[in-house]
């Protein structure tokens, strides 16, 4: 890849991380978590994508950011407060950074219209004339990628020429926080011409040179336009990490100084800089004679956290790589092959006999479990929290209430929780869906909440938890609830169920789910054709999960989805049904038991249940449900799983015998076969056969003779 090529392509990563922390900063802002800490990292964000954005000559970006900039600032001096009405533009502003980084990677069109109209409202809170960011900002002076072939630009010089002596020595501090000096200087340089000169007098002989401590000093003269304030703010955030002298000299006419070169920026995983490399900044640059500095007034203190932990933030930025997600995914499916191996080499052990060796015996449970810690250790490295997810949420969230004119604000707990990424990437459009009918469908306008006793403010609750092997996200607003008896007859209306049928309240709210309902009176452009919900469905059933409602008239909705935190391992138990070896996911079975005489009994013509510590629980032949067998197996000849389904529903299913326990590498079926039903996916056991993975909710479903849609028990 072109060098150029790879540093925009870092530039665009580092620009998603960014706008992730500006967006998290921003609604604890809103939340009034107006902090020193939150107000500059929301800051750093935005100046940082700046930064990047006019090395490479993104003008209109530069130009959005400048101002976005400008009214942060004024926030961080104390100069503006975060009101409501503030935050609200200010959110709206960050939405318009993020399709301007997104149209500045990918192309594309923007209109310039919404990027002016929040110019102007930023420009209006904030009280700042909608100036053009001056050149020395936008355009670096300094050639940053000089090595590169970049040329530079070549920064005109008023009349109003000021010069500045400044005297810069780091503490270790500064280091260990990831700052280095090299960039001070390049921020230094895109204020005017500059000139540096590094101080080597007090770097010891190598005996006694401490690899923690900071040895060199620099001296720098800067001529520019810009006031004493705004140099000073280049040395804002590690103010207290160095010691820093600057005087403020008025002259006109001075002749011109030797440009400054600077190696290239590096990626921000770059180790520590190296004393001896930094000193090569003053080799590029004529030397002036130091001057007698006298201290200048302290600059003005940041408002960020004063101290942080050696090896804090800048350690944990030092100890992160960049790994292509092909790689990740290669290394994934050939440790997939090794638990396989691992299994079969096991088998092949035990059928000749070797496994009395006891030397033998251990090496092989010595090889399972270092396999299975390799696993576990690689999954984790695909493992990514939903924090990214829910940031996505809480724009669709503000662009609905805008649209819908309602009033809402999205509550998120649980950004932490960590899933498979790909299970992360298939979950976004579903959710979208369920966030848009929370705010359009279950959230009331503001005058009918207060006309019932509620704020005029409506809630949408967003949560992520990982419970029994699986994560949990859940979906709540405290809106209107779903009416039953609409959405009954809405369906018998529509023709999806007969005008007649007899359902339990479980079964109505499952009706939203069908293809081609709808409660929307009108269509719009947010909701109202009769799609959506059955493809959140279909969504969630893919990746192996189940969903379920719960509603309350007048309270508001809850939606749960229950997913598989991976989609290629999962700890099962194996089992023979009629001659077949099925594998049943751990996470489901509650216990195992043998049935006893007098515990089972017939209930109608082709039903049975069993009677568990004073209650009746249906009774599911695996191998009948499945059609391995023609009739049903007596249940005192087999074992019985009870399993717990994801509504809450307990079945017994009854199975030929138990054979093992153990990890088992997912196959999708439907990706190299088909979807069938009762089957979640297929493995490859230790002798080399292949087993179905079974799909307990759908067993239950098929047993119980009621549709899928009605029964909401889904799974992949």
């Amino acid at each position: 890849m072109d060098p150029m090529q790879a540093i925009r392509e870092t530039f665009f990563q580092e620009c998603e991380e960014q706008l992730g922390e500006l967006e998290t900063g921003l609604l604890s802002m809103q939340e009034g978590a107006a902090d020193d800490e939150t107000v500059n990292a929301v800051f750093r964000a935005v100046h940082s994508i700046k930064g990047g954005a006019g090395a490479f000559k993104l003008d209109r970006l530069v130009k959005f950011a400048h101002v976005f900039e400008t009214t942060l600032d004024k926030i961080r001096t104390g100069q503006l407060a975060p009101a409501p009405a503030l935050m609200k533009t200010m959110l709206r502003a960050a939405d318009v950074l993020a399709d301007l980084v997104a149209v500045s990677r990918d192309g594309g069109a923007f209109d310039d219209n919404r990027s002016n109209e929040l110019i102007a409202e930023l420009s209006g809170h904030s009280g700042a004339p909608q100036a053009e960011p001056q050149a020395s900002e936008e355009m670096p002076e300094a050639n940053p990628f000089a090595a590169l072939g970049w040329e530079p630009v070549t920064l005109e010089i008023g009349p109003e020429l000021k010069e500045y002596v400044i005297g810069f020595r780091p503490k270790p501090e500064l280091y260990a926080k990831g700052n280095e000096t090299t960039r001070l200087m390049r921020e230094l340089s895109r204020l005017g011409s500059l000139s540096v000169h590094c101080e080597i007098a007090d770097v010891p002989l190598l005996a006694n040179l401490e690899p923690e401590q900071s040895y060199l000093s620099w001296r720098a003269t800067l001529r520019s336009d810009q006031d004493l304030a705004t140099v000073q703010a280049v040395f804002e955030f590690v103010d207290g990490d160095c010691h820093l002298d600057i005087e403020a000299v008025d002259s006109t006419h001075l002749p011109e100084l030797p440009a400054l070169e600077i190696a290239p920026e590096v990626e921000a995983e770059e180790s520590a800089p190296d004393p001896v490399a930094e000193a090569k900044v003053a080799a590029s640059a004529t030397p002036e004679p130091p001057k007698t500095v006298a201290s200048a007034p302290e600059t003005r203190a940041p408002r960020e956290p004063a101290k942080a932990e050696a090896g804090g933030a800048g350690a944990a930025a030092q100890n992160t790589i960049r790994v292509d997600l092909d790689r990740v995914d290669r290394l994934i499916n050939l440790v997939g092959e090794l638990v396989i191996n691992q299994a079969m080499l096991t088998q092949r052990v035990l059928e000749a006999g070797a496994v009395k060796n006891a030397s033998i015996s251990t090496g092989l449970e010595d090889l399972e479990h270092l396999t299975r810690d390799i696993q576990e250790s690689v999954m984790a490295i695909r493992a990514q929290p939903v924090r990214p997810l829910f940031q996505r949420m809480s724009r669709i969230v503000r662009e609905i209430a805008d649209a819908t004119g309602k009033n809402v604000r999205l509550k998120t707990e649980g950004e932490g929780a960590e899933v498979d990424r790909t299970v992360i990437e298939r979950l976004a459009d579903p959710l979208t869906h369920m966030i848009r009918n929370a705010v359009d469908h279950g959230l009331e306008r503001p005058e009918a909440r207060i006309a019932a006793g509620k704020p005029p403010q409506g809630e949408v609750r967003l949560s992520a938890a990982h419970r029994s092997g699986r994560v949990v996200i859940e979906i709540a607003d405290d809106g209107r609830g779903i009416d039953r008896s609409k959405v009954k007859a809405i369906a018998i209306k529509k023709g999806l169920i007969p005008a007649d049928a007899l359902l339990s309240d479980v079964e109505i709210d499952n009706l939203l789910f069908l293809p081609g309902f709808s409660t929307a009176e009108t269509v719009s452009n947010i909701s109202g054709r009769g799609v959506g919900m059955d493809v959140v469905k279909r969504s969630i059933q893919a990746l192996g999960g189940r969903i379920s409602i719960t509603t309350r008239v007048g309270h508001g909705s809850t939606f749960s989805l229950s997913l598989p935190l991976t989609l290629a391992v999962l700890d099962g138990m194996v089992v023979k049904v009629a001659d077949q070896t099925l594998v049943v996911p751990l996470n489901a079975i509650l216990e195992t038991m043998k049935p006893k005489s007098g515990e089972v009994y017939g209930l109608g013509p082709d039903s049975q249940v069993i009677g568990i510590r004073g209650g009746f629980t249906p009774l599911i032949d695996v191998g009948y449900e499945l059609g391995f067998r023609a009739h049903r197996a007596d249940p005192m000849s087999g074992v019985t799983l009870l399993i717990e389904t994801e509504g809450g529903m307990r079945s017994a299913l009854m199975v030929d015998a138990i054979q093992d326990q153990r990890q088992v590498v997912i196959k999708s079926l439907e990706a190299n076969y088909g979807h069938v039903d009762g089957i979640a996916a297929a493995t490859i056991l230790g002798d080399g056969r292949i087993a179905l993975i079974l799909d307990t909710d759908a067993v239950v479903h098929r047993s119980s003779g009621r549709s899928a849609s009605s029964e909401m028990l889904l799974a992949g």
